[in-house]
């Protein structure tokens, strides 16, 4: 059975392992409350890419993901049709899913019409009455796959047109962009993202 304790040499949670792009990952994004509307939809996105696989494959494709769909920037992908569907599918580069990438153009469309009616960062944060949900998880098993939280933006998400944002994806999406700290008890970047939920 694996460890579920903090690793004893760095003390950061382990689900980073030991990779060097993973270890940077979490001691500078993962749990890092995040405000900027594109940001927070990219991350949405690339957690819908990253359904049945794992998040260290999309950190690795990062690069090329954000080459790929223009910067993740949705006033562009909105516009996209059936050609950039066909060219990205042809993109050993990333996660050539056509439902996803499909989904990833519908999702931009449901972006600008919530960024216009009230900003997606601001839909995203008042379900916490904008402050991030500071848990205290001593192991692993204290972390859940979803919650009632990560449920209610999911079905929010899904009335709004948005894809590939189940209460699972939501989940691990709110712990990636900070609006839930979900960093073990013990581990260095507990506190420092603590103390940056304080400032926002």
């Amino acid at each position: 059975m694996q460890d579920s304790t903090p690793d004893p040499q760095a003390g950061r949670c382990p689900w980073c392992g030991t990779d060097p792009l993973y270890v940077t990952y979490h001691d500078h994004e993962w749990g890092v409350p995040e405000r900027d509307p594109r940001a927070l939809w990219e991350k949405l996105i690339l957690d819908g890419f990253q359904a049945g696989l794992s998040w260290i494959t999309i950190l690795k494709k990062r690069d090329n993901f954000r080459a790929a769909f223009a910067g993740f920037d949705p006033a562009i992908i909105a516009g996209w049709g059936e050609g950039e569907v066909t060219r990205l599918l042809a993109d050993p580069g990333i996660i050539r899913h056509r439902g996803k990438i499909e989904g990833t153009i519908r999702s931009a469309r449901a972006y600008l019409a919530v960024e216009e009616r009230e900003g997606f960062a601001p839909y995203l944060w008042k379900h916490l009455d904008g402050q991030p949900l500071q848990n205290r998880p001593a192991t692993m098993r204290d972390i859940p796959t979803e919650t009632p939280l990560s449920q209610a933006i999911s079905k929010q998400l899904k009335k709004d047109g948005f894809t590939f944002c189940g209460p699972t994806i939501v989940y691990a999406f709110l712990q990636a962009t900070g609006l839930v700290n979900d960093h073990l008890l013990g581990c260095p970047a507990r506190a420092r993202v603590a103390a940056m939920a304080a400032e926002g």
